[in-house]
């Protein structure tokens, strides 16, 4: 099971870190992947990483140059470091996991964790 956690109400500019804790199994196989989705929109791609050494990551264009996300096998979790945020950013934040890397881009994915809330002011 994934527990996305961390979400919250922030001013534009500000910074906010998201964690998705694993339980039950270790996820260090599987790539990890992070979605929003907008009130009246559909959920989108954030961004990935692989699994193991978690040495490929991508964005999408929206938060490339603003959002991090990287991988802490010891904990069994994964992070989204979002900076400069807009309030375009305003969005349910969900993770996910995948054996497979590219189907987190289509999102498709073996598991799903609950969203967390973000909500940035302007």
């Amino acid at each position: 099971q994934l527990q996305a956690s961390g979400g919250g109400l922030v001013q534009a500019g500000a910074s906010l870190r998201l964690s998705c804790a694993a339980s039950g199994r270790t996820f260090r196989n599987y790539n990890m992947g992070w979605f929003r989705q907008a009130p009246g929109k559909e959920r989108e791609f954030v961004g990935a990483i692989s699994s193991r050494s978690g040495t490929i990551t991508d964005y999408a264009d929206a938060v490339k140059g603003r959002f991090t996300i990287f991988r802490d096998h010891a904990e069994n979790t994964v992070y989204l470091q979002m900076n400069s945020l807009k309030p375009e950013d305003t969005a349910v934040y969900y993770c996910a996991a995948a054996l497979n890397y590219a189907t987190l881009h289509i999102k498709v994915a073996d598991y799903w964790g609950q969203g967390t809330q973000v909500t940035v002011s302007s």
